[in-house]
């Protein structure tokens, strides 16, 4: 029951840090605020340009946000707009709103699995390897300001080792 708890509690801890990295890491949340405010302008423009046309099928607001959402979500919708300026409009938003929805998606997968190679601690093992290179040129004080810099570096790695576990116990 205790190992049942333990993978419950490791899961949700996955899944909160998960969702943490993409509202906080990626422009998923940006995106998406941008995407539904265009959506909004494009559809009250749509609506604007529609609404004294007869036979037209977007009669409402709410018409020309069902009409924006199908039009860059879907291969067809089944009618079209009827004025010039809707068709326009509509043409821009189904292009437009196409490429925020399918970036937001790629954006964020990107910069999601991206993200490790851009963290502190790569750069600075990236660091320590290039500095490693560079040993054959130090003189020996700097040898032995380095010795002391990675004494000090051990002895704050193991704390953190010791701290990590203590909290996964």
């Amino acid at each position: 029951m205790t190992g049942n708890r333990n993978t419950k509690h490791k899961y949700k801890t996955r899944m909160r840090r998960f969702i943490l990295d993409v509202v906080v890491y990626t422009p998923f949340v940006k995106m998406v605020v941008l995407l539904v405010v265009l959506w909004l302008l494009f559809s009250g423009g749509l609506y604007y340009f529609e609404r004294d046309q007869t036979g037209t099928f977007i009669a409402t607001y709410g018409d020309a946000l069902y009409w924006g959402v199908a039009a860059f979500s879907t291969a067809g919708i089944a009618g079209a707009p009827l004025s010039g300026g809707a068709k326009f409009l509509g043409a821009v938003w189904i292009v437009a709103g196409s490429v925020l929805f399918f970036g937001a998606i790629v954006a964020t997968i990107t910069t999601y699995f991206m993200r490790p190679m851009q963290r502190p601690h790569k750069k600075i093992i990236d660091t320590i390897e290039y500095n490693l290179e560079q040993l054959d040129q130090l003189d020996l004080d700097e040898l032995d300001l380095l010795r002391e810099t990675v004494d000090t570096l051990i002895v704050h790695v193991e704390r953190l080792k010791e701290r990590q576990m203590r909290d996964s116990a």
